[in-house]
């Protein structure tokens, strides 16, 4: 049931908060507080379990009792396990004989149980590694947890042979009704995913924990007074695009998440910290409205659609970048704000790889830490599974001399780890926000940094119906308000690099023709400062084109070199139909950006943005290609297109999937882009200061003294009486 769920949630998270962080416990006081709905099964490794295994019945029968008191008879049952073990211990058929006895003699359902550790019987040694990994302790009969290979998951025909001869101990005549209570109970504890777990449901923080009554009312509100803030007195194009985009956000019911994201980016700047929007969220005037995202989708051409849809029933995605070295700061801000019942860092779960894989089999094996170290180095990052696979492949593995038939197990333990979690981590931004009800759909536990997390990863946690923001913290966002600060401190003069719009400055576009990007966010690299040389941006929007087309899709496919001959007027631009010029003008005709396919498709057929972006999803699989095709080509032919025009264009699109980028994704980028450029160009001894304290880019510090010194920065020696941890200007006679 959903109380059931609920209760399951929260006992495991209070398992984990009563307990030292990775060694959950769960007590009989806990299961009386978080038990409603919940079915308690009492194992041969519980108090009950272990009282009959040491032959003390009466301490067995209070126990029950004790059980008895805090959870309902109806609710308690007895699980038998059977692993076969000799004697009478834990997993013997003598002890589970013992239990099932037991459970009849005092009208507790018994059900049969195998306590599996693993899918197969020859996983056994995969999972003595685990154990032995998890305790930091060598393969040893004292260090594992299993004394035999028989908790792997069984046919039904396996466990009717381990419960005739758990039955023939208990004095039952046969099998039958153990094995008809152990279904009736499987029934009983089925969950349905959306009914119970509530799969496919949104929950987002409440109205009043935001200050509003009517959230949809107050969203309206707020957007009408960020267009006169933003646009003065905005024009009808501009008042229709926010209606449309406030009529899909209430049909959806979004109102309560764009009033979140924008409490949290309004109270990061309140904290005096640098944030910036990124990915697809760009392209919502709303978003811009709001204040949450710094790039005018207007002006620059960015759509909705790739954002939000109506045609598409899932939470929308936004980041927000920020400083770096405040990101646990607003974490903290965060969790203040909403509180604890409402918030949750997302986990990660680190799974093996290769090096990781060897390490812990080699330490498991007692091997000499040198030799484990020097073999884990020499395999690059690779899945555990190809670790034979590269021996016999790679030049450099065959040469070391790693074949040894002495280290044909230490490979094969090493493969079966592939992809098995080594450790829960916290995801480096993913924040959960939720209404008050977050406890009661997804367990947490506690970082090593001490914020509650998740047990689902970034993926589940969105399926659930939860608002996940990511809270990147980005080195370049540290580095120039270093530098503002710097700027401020040695000048007085407060500069916002928030009010930099429309990003005109002559002298900053000149700076990066000339390549002199080395420090710059995004046009730093070697091949960025030859494409910006030969690209020669004039305009924000050219910043957005040369981030777009600097990715390995375009570069493979030769887009750069068609663009730079049009732009540079060595060619004549090419579109692919009249009609698609108003679509394709801005990139000289050639295909760049995802909301360009999403407007040949619409131009062409006629359907909505909305539809074209679904059929752009579509066109990144094999199936989705064929689906698209036998859809769009006889609508494109119906509307009067020629099948040569029809054909050439379904190849654009076909091709496209493997390398097209989101424009809003790139606008967003380009915001700190230049951002960052314009403060190299007007304060770059702060600027350099800023990248040289918080390393954001690419380059040794070497390099970024030398850029220093190349345009006239004198670089001061060490003084240990005025030195400090970061860069700073320091005025010189």
């Amino acid at each position: 049931s959903r109380a059931g769920w609920a209760s399951l949630c929260r006992l495991v998270s209070a398992a984990h908060a009563d307990a030292d962080r990775g060694s959950p416990r769960v007590t009989r006081e806990l299961v009386g507080r978080h038990g409603d709905d919940l079915v308690v099964v009492l194992g041969p490794d519980s108090d009950l379990g272990r009282a009959l295994d040491a032959r003390a019945d009466g301490r067995a029968e209070r126990l029950l009792g004790d059980w008895l008191d805090v959870v309902p008879r109806e609710r308690l049952a007895i699980g038998v396990t059977n692993q076969r073990v000799a004697g009478h211990g834990q997993g013997s058929a003598s002890l589970a004989g013992r239990m099932l006895a037991f459970a009849d003699a005092h009208r507790v359902t018994g059900v049969l149980t195998n306590a599996v550790r693993m899918a197969r019987r020859s996983d056994a040694p995969t999972a003595d590694i685990l154990d032995a990994a998890r305790r930091l302790v060598p393969l040893d009969a004292r260090n594992v947890d299993r004394r035999n290979a028989e908790g792997y998951l069984k046919s039904g025909k396996e466990m009717i042979g381990v419960a005739e001869e758990v039955c023939a101990i208990a004095g039952r005549p046969d099998a039958a009704r153990l094995f008809g209570a152990t279904r009736d109970l499987a029934i009983r504890c089925r969950l349905d995913p959306q009914a119970d777990v509530g799969l496919g449901e949104i929950h987002l923080p409440e109205f009043d924990t935001l200050g509003v009554s009517d959230g949809f009312v107050e969203l309206r509100r707020r957007c009408e007074a960020g267009l006169i803030a933003r646009y003065g007195v905005p024009d009808d194009k501009t008042r229709a695009r926010i209606d449309d985009e406030l009529d899909v956000i209430g049909q959806m019911g979004f109102a309560s998440y764009f009033l979140t994201v924008a409490r949290v980016v309004g109270d990061i700047k309140g904290m005096g910290v640098r944030v910036a929007a990124r990915g697809s969220g760009a392209g919502s005037l709303v978003n811009y409205a709001l204040g949450i995202s710094g790039v005018d989708p207007i002006r620059y051409d960015l759509i909705m659609e790739r954002f939000l849809s109506p045609l598409r029933r899932a939470l929308p995605d936004i980041d927000i970048d920020v400083e770096s070295a405040r990101r646990t700061d607003i974490y903290d801000m965060i969790f203040a704000t909403f509180g604890a019942e409402r918030v949750a860092c997302v986990a990660m779960m680190d799974t093996y790889r290769v090096r990781h894989a060897i390490r812990d089999v080699g330490a498991a094996m007692s091997l000499p830490p040198g030799d484990i170290d020097a073999i884990a180095k020499s395999f690059p990052h690779i899945r555990a599974r190809d670790a034979r696979h590269a021996l016999r492949d790679l030049p450099e593995l065959r040469a070391a001399n790693l074949n040894d038939s002495q280290l044909r197990v230490l490979f094969e333990l090493v493969e079966s780890l592939d992809g098995l979690p080594r450790h829960v981590a916290l995801h480096p931004c993913g924040v959960l926000l939720s209404d008050a009800t977050l406890l009661d759909r997804t367990p947490v536990e506690r970082s090593f940094g001490d914020y509650p997390m998740s047990q689902f990863d970034k993926d589940d946690v969105e399926d659930i119906g939860l608002l996940k923001l990511d809270v990147l913290g980005i080195r370049m966002q540290s580095s120039m308000a270093h530098a503002v600060h710097e700027v401020e401190r040695t000048t007085g003069e407060r500069v916002d690099l928030d009010a930099l719009a429309p990003f005109d400055d002559a002298g900053v576009y000149e700076m990066i023709g000339r390549a002199e990007t080395l420090g710059c966010f995004q046009i730093e690299s070697p091949g960025q400062r030859e494409l910006v040389g030969k690209f020669g941006p004039s305009d924000f929007n050219d910043i957005v084109i040369d981030i777009s087309l600097f990715r390995p899709g375009p570069v493979k496919s030769d887009m750069v070199n068609p663009f730079l001959r049009a732009r540079n007027g060595w060619d004549a631009p090419r579109y692919l139909h009249p009609d698609l010029i108003p679509a394709l003008a801005e990139t000289r005709g050639v295909v760049v950006f995802h909301e360009q396919i999403i407007k040949i498709v619409a131009i062409m057929t006629g359907c909505s943005y909305a539809y074209g972006d679904e059929a752009r999803r579509a066109l990144g699989s094999e199936a989705g290609q064929e689906d698209v095709r036998r859809w769009f080509v006889p609508t494109a032919l119906g509307r009067g297109y020629d099948a040569a025009t029809v054909e050439v264009v379904w190849g654009v699109l076909k091709s496209f999937a493997s390398f097209g980028f989101c424009k809003a994704h790139a606008a967003a980028f380009a915001l700190p882009t230049y951002q960052s450029a314009w403060l190299k160009r007007y304060h770059p001894a702060a600027f350099l200061a800023g990248v040289l304290t918080h390393d954001p880019g690419m380059y040794p510090k070497r390099l970024i003294l030398e850029e220093a010194r190349r345009i006239g920065i004198p670089i001061l020696p060490l003084d240990v009486n005025r030195s400090d941890t970061a860069y700073v200007i320091e005025r010189v006679p």
